[in-house]
């Protein structure tokens, strides 16, 4: 992801739930300005909410996600394509 000159508290929110839709918390991975930095949290469903309201967060896209599963998989496994 290329840098950007946006003061910090101008800066995308990106977030990526793990968790099921009816689970009692929410997993999710947390981003600031770069995707593919993350940290992962974990709130009751309520405090959630109200955490995405706050942060004014940005959902991550199917393609944005199969980006960074493949980094991962690069980093972790050494494969540049999915196995078949």
């Amino acid at each position: 992801m290329s840098p950007t000159a946006s003061p910090f508290d101008q800066m995308p929110r990106y977030i990526r739930v793990r968790s099921g839709p009816d689970d009692t918390f929410v997993e999710f991975d947390f981003a600031i300005g770069f995707p593919d930095l993350f940290v992962e949290l974990v709130l009751p469903r309520q405090a959630f909410v109200q955490f995405c309201e706050n942060n004014q967060v940005q959902h991550m896209d199917a393609q944005m996600c199969e980006a960074l599963d493949a980094d991962a998989r690069k980093w972790r496994y050494g494969e540049t394509r999915d196995a078949d």
